[in-house]
Parts: C-alpha cells; sequence; structure tokens
C-alpha cells in the first residue's frame, strides 16, 4: 500500500512540475549499472565518467556490479580497483549486485545452444567457469588488488532504489551490463520506475545479427527475463544497439594514440596491456589491420551529448523471454505498437559521429591520473 501510495503522489507530483527534485539544473547524475571490466569497454567508461566528473560535468552516484563479462566477485576487484587507480575510490562507491540472471542457466543455455541458436559467439562468465569463482581464484589486475578502496556494505539493488528515490527524475542509469539488478530494483520497489530520468542501454542488436547467438546481443541475452522487463516499463530509455556499434571501429591509429601517445598513465599502460592483445592474441599490436567495435563508451558520450548521434530511429523495442529456444534473448524493434502487451516507444540509435567520438574517447583516456 505504501509502494502504491508513493508512486500515486509522485506521478501527481510530476504532472505538477516535480516530485522532491525533478528539474535539477545541474550536472547529470548517473549511476553506471556495469558487468565491470579492468580496462575493455566497461572499464573504459568508468575512467571516462570519473574524469567527466572532476571537470564538473556530471557527478557519478555509484557503480553497480552485475555479472555478465565476468562473475560479480570478480567485476567487483576489477571496479574497485578501477576507481582506486584513478584516485577516486572515495569519491565513487562501488556496490555488489545480482551473481546469477533471474531465469537463464546453463542448462537452459544448453539447451538453446541445441536448438540452434549457436554463433560461436560471446558467452562471458559462462565462458570462463561453469559456478562463480571463490575468493581464492579472484584475479587481480596486473598493478595489484585495491588496497585502499572497500566495497560498499549495501546491495547494489538497494542503492539504485535509495540513489532514485533521493533523487527522483534526476538520475540516469547506464545500463552497460545484463540488467539483472535493475529489473531487482523495479521489483523490489515499483514506485521508482516514474522517478527514473532515464535509461541509456548499451544492448540488444534490433535489426542485425547477434554477437552471443545468431539473433541475440550478450548483454540482453545474458539475462532475456531482466531486459524484457526493463525495456517495457514507462521509462525514456535509448538504445545503443549492436546496430550502431557494429560501425564504430577501434583502429590501430586510434588505438596508438591511446596505448603509444605523448602522455603515458596507469591508465594508458592498462590500456596497452587489456586491448592490445584483442581477442586473437595479436590484436592492435601485431596486426596494424586489427580493429575491435567499440561498444559501452558510446553510451556515455550519447549522455554528454545526443547529438553524436547522427541517425536514431524511435521505435517500440520488445525483448524475447523464451528459455531454451534458440532465439532466446532477441531484440526487437517495431515501427508501429503491436499487438500484445504495451511496449514503449525508445530512441534507438543507428549511426554515430564516428570522428568526433574518438576525439572525444582519446581525450578522456589519455588525460592525467590520479584525478585531482
Amino acid at each position: 500500500m505504501q509502494r502504491l501510495l508513493w508512486a500515486f503522489l509522485c506521478s501527481v507530483a510530476l504532472m505538477l512540475g516535480g516530485c522532491g527534485g525533478d528539474g535539477d539544473d545541474g550536472p547529470p547524475k548517473i549511476i553506471i549499472d556495469s558487468d565491470y571490466n579492468t580496462m575493455s569497454d566497461d572499464g573504459q567508461l568508468g575512467v571516462m565518467a570519473a574524469q567527466l566528473q572532476a571537470e564538473g560535468k556530471l557527478q557519478v552516484l555509484g557503480i553497480t556490479v552485475v555479472s555478465g563479462n565476468k562473475w560479480l566477485d570478480q567485476g567487483v576487484v576489477e571496479a574497485l580497483k578501477s576507481v582506486e587507480r584513478l584516485g577516486v575510490g572515495q569519491r565513487i562507491p562501488v556496490y555488489a549486485g545480482e551473481n546469477f540472471a533471474l531465469s537463464h542457466d546453463w542448462a537452459t543455455i544448453e539447451q538453446e545452444l541445441a536448438a540452434g541458436a549457436v554463433n560461436d559467439g560471446y558467452y562471458g562468465a559462462w565462458s570462463v567457469s561453469k559456478t562463480p569463482p571463490t575468493q581464492a581464484d579472484l584475479v587481480a589486475p596486473s598493478d595489484g588488488f585495491a588496497t585502499s578502496t572497500r566495497l560498499q556494505a549495501q546491495h547494489a539493488v538497494d542503492f539504485i532504489i535509495d540513489a532514485v528515490k533521493a533523487n527522483p527524475r534526476q538520475v540516469t542509469i547506464l545500463a552497460i551490463g545484463p540488467l539483472t539488478n535493475i529489473a531487482k530494483a523495479m521489483r523490489k520497489a515499483p514506485e521508482i520506475v516514474p522517478l527514473i530520468k532515464q535509461i541509456i542501454y548499451m544492448g540488444g542488436a534490433v535489426h542485425v545479427g547477434g554477437n552471443t547467438t545468431k539473433l541475440a546481443e550478450f548483454n540482453w541475452w545474458f539475462d532475456p527475463e531482466a531486459a524484457q522487463y526493463v525495456v517495457r516499463q514507462p521509462v525514456p530509455q535509448v538504445v545503443v544497439p549492436l546496430d550502431v556499434t557494429d560501425t564504430v571501429l577501434l583502429t590501430t591509429p586510434i588505438y596508438n594514440r591511446i596505448a603509444h601517445g605523448a602522455r603515458q598513465t596507469a591508465v594508458t599502460e592498462q590500456f596497452r596491456e587489456v586491448m592490445g592483445p584483442g581477442f586473437n592474441g595479436i590484436g592492435f599490436e601485431g596486426d596494424p589491420n586489427y580493429t575491435l567495435n567499440v561498444w559501452d563508451t558510446l553510451t556515455i558520450a550519447y549522455l554528454m551529448d545526443p547529438k553524436f548521434a547522427t541517425q536514431v530511429s524511435e521505435e517500440y523495442v520488445d525483448v524475447v523471454n523464451a528459455p531454451g529456444q534458440a532465439n532466446n534473448g532477441q531484440s526487437i524493434g517495431y515501427t508501429t505498437q503491436p499487438a500484445g502487451p504495451a511496449l514503449q516507444k525508445m530512441k534507438v540509435v543507428q549511426r554515430f559521429d564516428n570522428a568526433r567520438f574518438f576525439e572525444f574517447y582519446v581525450d578522456l583516456l589519455t588525460r592525467p591520473v590520479p584525478i585531482q
């Protein structure tokens, strides 16, 4: 009853102009919900956000970690070291979230592969082990475990709820991993749904093939039930799918500006170590023609200036939740509202200003650290 009353009162207040802070004109407030890694796309976005915060252009309320690229505890290790490496461990808190998808386990995945989902794709944490690591199995980044930065005691789901309530209509969630934490927060406290300013996803493959299965993009495939639940919520939403990330490629000249540029920092060193070998062990260091898609970092560029997106459609987006079926996790965009459950009309980014983006990207990844 309390939740329903809160939601009703806030919805009325929003129509009248606010609900305890709506319309704030300060820098954007963000939660980075991430399957964190040291210096691949999630880690790069963490650096970019911290540098923008130091410049006063945004406020990072926290990093909430979820299993995806790696199991939860490994992602937490890398997130803690990331903020400590940057010197912002006391300014950007890290929260541990959900270890497992709502209903997508390995037995179900095996059924999907047998049903024809095979794409020899990327399976993230499942490729490392079929069970989460013990504390003894956790691997430190090459510059060691965090020594002075501590994990917050509050669970990520509760932090999301509290942060949104404390900053109604001001919080943008950069959803750059599986959506388990966000779905659980919305289910636990549905009154936060109308209080979220917007969600910007790196997720989905709306009009192109998948990168995990033939049809599904990794983030939304890892937890299709959560993805379907979240995208159907009445929140302003922007999708940065494989449709655009397939067209934004990190090339050797751009890589070299960071990895071998004039300013060398702890960030550029990690960038070289992590990104240099690429996915084939040769990568940028051994093949001048090597390229990698750029994923999560497009979301923070869009947040700072939507004009980075040069082509955007408006579509009703849904995610298939069909455990055991070959199309589980597939995302679909409709130009008109289809029959069935009510879908949300959202912005779907199709193309980016690549040249301008890479200037933004290189600048933020090569700034001095630790951040003052």
